[in-house]
């Protein structure tokens, strides 16, 4: 008995090859602090576009502790 199983080829699409290219709803990428952005506090924009550039440059998803006090200390807080 031979048994013949059809294959259907599975397309794979690498969204990493998308780069640069806009999303359905406007954007170009998802960053963690997008929405604070539009706060009325100007030191809260300011800490949010800090933070957004730091994981840019760094190419980090998440921050630690650590790398969150590198970022307010840069910016001129300390206690």
């Amino acid at each position: 008995m031979n048994q013949v199983t059809e294959q259907q080829a599975v397309t794979f699409q690498d969204r990493r090859q998308n780069r640069g290219e806009q999303r359905p709803d406007g954007g170009v990428e998802r960053r963690q602090f997008s929405n604070s952005y539009n706060s009325e506090n100007e030191d809260v924009n300011e800490l949010a576009q800090a933070i957004d550039q730091y994981k840019l440059r760094h190419r980090r998803r998440f921050i630690t502790f650590e790398e969150l006090h590198s970022v307010v200390t840069g910016l001129g807080y300390h206690k």
